[in-house]
């Protein structure tokens, strides 16, 4: 059974209230009704929120998707309100943690992908599709499709597993207007997103987005943007279709607990264990290489 090895107990600050406890975000509601985001150093893996934080993770989500959502701004309005801490948070939080408007969320993820790799690769390999969308044949690993694709999936509880799923069940679940809506919107800020990564050497691979709605119906970007976590990022001197790629997240996690070193069956119902010290170095590396490549500024 995954999900949280240690599930953190929530901190109680004055005037907020705590509504959710999520893999890396802690989620609260102030007195005006905003939602407060806070983004923790927790990292997971196949499931399993591990007991291992990596130090200044969540501080590196949070300002790379602020700089992202300035970018995106004319194509989608976002949800921050503030950067402002709440009065009596403790002082961790800074850095971390937005305030942002209160929305009717979408319910699922919106990804766009660019190139073949992951679940779509798998889908690919089986019926030349991905979501359902047919696909040239001859493509690997890696491969770059004739143009980006969107391929929404749903929204998995801790533990569990986002699946992808049809456009038509968008439009089932949302309505046509709408699905339409999220799909180009979807398309349109990867594009924009897929271009300023490659100006900076990085291949923006694919991506998840989370849209909601505000009160008069206009579409609005949340949740984090365009980060390690959230996306796929390959250095662009090094891609070479026809395997896995080298990337800027957390595949030095998921390598060391699939290896030997670990000592964990990824197949039993047993939790992983702690990360080593020199794991945790080198993913908090590649979280704040990809900062400082995309932003152009030092951590």
């Amino acid at each position: 059974m995954s999900g949280f090895v240690e599930k953190p107990e929530p901190l109680q600050v004055p005037g907020l209230v705590h509504l959710h406890t999520g893999k890396v975000r802690d989620l609260y509601r102030n007195e005006a009704g905003d939602l407060v985001m806070v983004a923790s150093d927790r990292i997971s893996a196949y499931d399993w929120v591990l007991p291992t934080e990596i130090p200044d993770k969540g501080r590196v989500l949070t300002q790379l998707s602020l700089w992202w959502f300035d970018k995106l701004t004319d194509l989608a309005p976002n949800h921050v309100i503030s950067t402002d801490l709440p009065d009596g948070a403790p002082a961790h939080w800074a850095g971390r943690t937005l305030i942002c408007k209160s929305l009717r969320m979408a319910p699922v993820e919106c990804v766009a992908r660019g190139y073949l790799t992951g679940s779509g690769l798998a889908e690919y390999r089986q019926t030349r599709t991905v979501c359902g969308l047919a696909l040239p044949e001859g493509l690997v690993d890696g491969s770059e499709l004739p143009g980006p694709i969107f391929t929404p999936a749903t929204k998995a509880a801790v533990g569990d597993h986002d699946e992808n799923v049809s456009y038509e069940e968008v439009a089932r679940q949302v309505g046509a207007e709408s699905a339409a809506l999220l799909r180009r919107t979807t398309l349109d800020v990867y594009g924009r997103a897929r271009d300023i990564a490659r100006d900076r050497g990085i291949i923006l691979a694919d991506t998840k987005f989370e849209f909601g709605f505000d009160a008069d119906d206009q579409l609005v970007l949340a949740d984090e943007v365009l980060t390690p976590d959230s996306s796929r990022f390959w250095p662009a001197a090094s891609w070479e279709p026809g395997h896995a790629q080298p990337s800027y997240d957390k595949q030095y996690v998921r390598d060391w607990l699939t290896s030997s070193a670990s000592g964990w069956d990824r197949a039993s119902e047993q939790p992983p264990p702690e990360l080593p010290a020199e794991v945790v170095d080198a993913t908090r590396a590649k979280y704040l290489e990809a900062y400082e490549l995309l932003t152009g500024t030092r951590w």
